[in-house]
């Protein structure tokens, strides 16, 4: 007789999809720009993504870009 291997069930987890976000910033001389913010874990990431790219901010609004 031969042996049969039985498979673990796990419970399948779907990917978990990125989120791409639309950022504005003012800047401390009045200028402003928008970015767009692709590959971010969460809002918190993208928030930082945004900082380290311009540095200094006076304002920054972060969406969900859908």
């Amino acid at each position: 007789m031969a042996a049969t291997q039985r498979k673990s069930s796990r419970p399948r987890v779907a990917p978990r999809q990125r989120v791409d976000y639309v950022a504005a910033v003012r800047y401390p001389d009045g200028r402003s720009d928008l970015f767009y913010v692709r590959n971010a874990d969460n809002l918190a990431d993208a928030r930082e993504m945004v900082l380290l790219e311009v540095g200094e901010v006076r304002s920054l609004v972060l969406a969900e870009r859908h």
